[in-house]
């Protein structure tokens, strides 16, 4: 018996995310803060731009971090054994990237970390396996209308430190991205 390298997008995401949180408590976040989180910063700054991206391997805590991966590692091996390595980065990215972007000019005046802008995205993008002929998988619309359901429902009436923009966002591309792929035929054929 052999232990095989069976998803390399998100394994390396996930050694990522572990060496930002490790290398936050060693600097009592001040890593996190300046390589791992967005926030409204000048555009002038190059860290600013690597921050539209870099906020999905930053964690709050040990809590936020499991919370994350855990379903990171569940759906995220099946989305890229469908789609391939290379299509499921460039969803991460697109999706980090997005979520980043609309955080800066919605929300200057907070700060975004966590993955769970990708775990939304890899929900929804699993969600639209089984896409036929153009068609719409009832999954699909389950999963949209009860995950981004409960998150318009708690931006509105949930008060708490939870970005639920975030999700809808990372919803939206995920969904998207599957859905063009799929339609392009952009999908491993086994």
């Amino acid at each position: 018996m052999n232990i095989s390298m069976n998803s390399p997008v998100v394994l390396g995401f996930t050694a990522v995310c572990s060496m930002a949180l490790v290398l936050g408590y060693v600097t009592g976040g001040a890593t996190t803060n300046a390589f791992f989180s967005a926030y409204h910063s000048s555009l002038s700054s190059p860290m600013t731009w690597w921050r539209f991206a870099g906020h999905v391997f930053g964690h709050a805590g040990w809590q936020h971090f499991i919370g994350n991966i855990m379903l990171i590692l569940v759906i995220g091996p099946m989305a890229e054994e469908k789609y391939g390595s290379g299509k499921l980065l460039m969803v991460i990215l697109a999706t980090a990237l997005t979520t980043g972007i609309a955080h800066y000019v919605f929300f200057p005046h907070a700060r975004l970390l966590g993955a769970s802008g990708v775990v939304f995205s890899l929900i929804l993008l699993a969600s639209v396996t089984g896409a036929k002929d153009g068609g719409i998988p009832l999954t699909f619309l389950l999963v949209a209308g009860l995950y981004m359901g409960q998150q318009v429902y708690e931006t509105f009436f949930v008060s708490g430190n939870v970005s639920h923009s975030t999700h809808i966002i990372g919803g939206i591309v995920g969904a998207a991205m599957g859905f063009a792929m799929e339609r392009s035929g952009m999908v491993r054929k086994r």
